[in-house]
């Protein structure tokens, strides 16, 4: 869903931007953004890789958020961190994903599998109004993809064998 479905890089960067000019730092939000993005991506990289219990998305984003923001010299509270990963849940699609959607929708099931949290995907329908058939966290699975059990468990909930499920 994060940056295939919904616009994660311009998305934040438009949140994070009046935040950060409120802040008074003076760098580039896309930046900033392209920061936190790139420590969430590799801290949950090393969960997947280290086979620990799974660590909720949003934790990683705290975490990741906090770093940029202490690497930047940004000052913070912990209300401030959850407002910015919490904002994730509202970002809306790339103008035309509802419409290609739509189109392979009249002949395939459509079927999200996330890093994200099971209660972030719920509240994201309410922003993305995009109807899949099913959202399938990788919580399920206890992995973050690209870990294979994500692949499997997801191929395991619908009933279906890996070949025919087709992955974008």
């Amino acid at each position: 869903q994060y940056g295939t479905v919904v616009d994660m890089q311009g998305g934040l960067t438009r949140i994070a931007g009046p935040f950060l000019a409120k802040k008074g730092w003076k760098g580039d939000p896309n930046s900033f953004v392209t920061w936190w993005r790139r420590t969430h991506f590799e801290n949950s990289m090393i969960d997947a890789l280290l086979h620990r219990e799974h660590t909720p998305y949003r934790e990683i984003g705290h975490r990741a958020v906090a770093h940029v923001m202490d690497r930047a010299g940004i000052t913070y509270t912990p209300d401030e961190v959850r407002y910015l990963v919490g904002e994730i849940e509202k970002l809306k699609p790339f103008p035309e994903v509802p419409a290609a959607l739509a189109k392979l929708q009249t002949k395939y099931k459509l079927v999200v599998l996330s890093n994200g949290d099971p209660d972030m995907l719920e509240t994201a329908k309410r922003y993305h109004n995009i109807p899949f058939d099913r959202v399938i966290s990788v919580a399920e699975a206890g992995s973050f993809k690209p870990h294979v059990a994500t692949y499997t468990r997801a191929a395991e909930l619908l009933g279906l064998p890996m070949d025919q499920i087709l992955f974008v």
